[in-house]
């Protein structure tokens, strides 16, 4: 049976969590404290015999500080490890500020916000020969989009009419890191097809729950928290073509309106009630 260790069981890695526990995988996952399916991520003994027991490993836990704190404490035993897979979930942030203009794997990184996630990045990648690290936009998915920011008053139009981001679906997510398992190593970019600006989102979202668009504001007039702040001083296009052509990765949501589309639906149930719900 393949036994796959996840460090960090938050959105993304729940998701695949649940995958393949269907799929009849073995799945071991740390967390702060230990929970029924759970191992505490400072309970060493056990965490380093999952390591040594795994057949895959994945770190889903961004830095904190300046360090990865999975390699500050476990990096030399994954380093030795059996596993035949290893991954890590890292970001585009890496890529920082392009301008608007497309990045791809080969793009340098290291000049954005997110230096020590850069650094994780860099570190991660000569920790094992066999390391897959998959760089990822903005996440969305059930539960987490701008279709749950608009219903809670959270969605906000920002006057930056040439701001372009990319985003993907968790559920493409999930296919890129199981398409890897029988791929090559490397960096792959996991996004949709569509960078666009975060308004064309919003104002999507807004159509299907039938409510009015957010007024168009300045970033001041939107008393933004310095942290989405951040998120508008970065601008890019994310190119995704490496992973089709490497790994045979199919995007089931290749835009943000297909993939909301289907967060909606899985909210509300059938077709017919998300004509109804959208007519309301």
């Amino acid at each position: 049976m393949p036994h796959l260790l996840i460090f960090g069981l938050g959105y993304t890695a729940s998701r695949l969590a649940t995958r393949l526990r269907t799929e009849g995988w073995h799945i071991t996952g740390t967390r702060r404290s230990a929970g029924a399916d759970t191992l505490a991520f400072e309970d060493e003994p056990a965490v380093r015999a999952a390591i040594a027991s795994a057949t895959h490993i994945l770190s889903s836990v961004p830095p904190e500080g300046e360090a990865d704190p999975v390699l500050v404490r476990y990096g030399p035993a994954i380093a030795t490890a059996p596993a035949r897979w290893t991954g890590y979930l890292s970001s585009t942030g890496v890529y920082g500020d392009t301008g608007g203009a497309w990045v791809d794997e080969a793009s340098p990184i290291g000049s954005g916000r997110r230096t020590a996630r850069a650094d994780a990045d860099g570190d991660w990648g000569s920790l094992r020969p066999d390391m897959r690290r998959f760089r990822l936009p903005g996440i969305y998915g059930p539960g987490r989009s701008a279709l749950d920011r608009v219903r809670e008053g959270r969605a906000h139009r920002i006057d930056l009419p040439d701001q372009v981001f990319s985003r993907v679906h968790v559920e493409d997510i999930v296919a890129g890191i199981i398409a890897s398992f029988d791929g090559p190593p490397g960096i792959y970019n996991l996004s949709d097809d569509l960078p666009c600006a975060q308004n064309r989102v919003i104002e999507a979202a807004c159509d299907m729950l039938a409510l009015p668009h957010p007024p168009l504001l300045t970033m001041d007039q939107a008393q933004l928290s310095p942290m989405a702040r951040s998120f508008y001083a970065e601008n890019r296009r994310v190119a995704n073509g490496r992973a089709k052509r490497l790994l045979g990765w199919q995007l089931r949501y290749p835009t943000y309106a297909q993939g909301l589309g289907a967060c909606l639906k899985a909210e509300i149930g059938s077709p017919q009630d998300q004509v109804m719900l959208t007519r309301s």
